[in-house]
């Protein structure tokens, strides 16, 4: 009975929140598109001629908003962007995507023969795993798919360039944060106004790769 409450209280903030509804108004196929608007923004990342890589991208908001951004005169996309996920994703304009689990090898391997050696300026990841509530396992599931995207972006990150994850306070959070410490010069904590209040997710933004 809690259950079927929890979910039209769900429903109902849903249909209500403006997020949705401005995303319905721009075409967006997600609210978190303005998560990455406002980061994007406050940390003035993303240029027209960038390679940028999407992880966890369906349904592909956040590969809308990157195109959105490297579109030219014309509509010509300038730069590229590749977009992964386990999930089918409807197509976008110019928008290079795979389809596989980030975790195997020959997806990743994938990715890099699509990238061709290619350095890239900014790996954005809205990756999450399918959390169980059981506190230990699901911090070790958020760590392990946080640590999936920094290893990428370690290898494949021009020096200047940036990684946005999403990660969840908690058990756990501040050892990710220390990772990515290790391998970038500046690490913060962003927490868009897009992003529920209740929710504990948290936007780490890291930059520019230690030499």
């Amino acid at each position: 009975m809690a259950k079927k409450k929890f979910s039209k209280e769900w429903v109902h903030q849903h249909i209500n929140d403006p997020y949705v509804k401005m995303a319905q108004q721009k075409g967006y196929r997600a609210r978190a598109a303005f998560k990455l608007t406002e980061i994007l923004d406050t940390e003035k990342l993303l240029r027209q001629g960038d390679v940028v890589v999407d992880l966890g991208a369906a349904p592909g908001s956040w590969s809308q908003v990157a195109r959105e951004r490297m579109v030219g005169p014309g509509g010509v996309l300038k730069g590229r962007i590749i977009a992964l996920d386990l999930l089918p994703m409807e197509p976008i304009a110019g928008v290079e995507f795979i389809q596989g689990d980030f975790r195997e090898d020959a997806v990743l391997e994938q990715l890099k023969n699509l990238l061709g050696g290619a350095p890239v300026d900014l790996v954005i990841s809205d990756m999450a795993p399918n959390l169980s509530g059981v506190g230990s396992a699901d911090s070790a599931r958020i760590q392990h798919v946080c640590d999936l995207a920094l290893d990428f972006a370690v290898q494949h990150l021009k020096p200047e360039g940036a990684l946005v994850v999403k990660a969840f306070h908690g058990s756990g959070f501040s050892q990710i944060v220390e990772s990515f410490k290790r391998y970038f010069q500046r690490v913060v904590e962003r927490k868009p106004k897009a992003s529920r209040d209740r929710s504990s997710e948290t936007f780490l933004v890291a930059r520019r790769l230690k030499p």
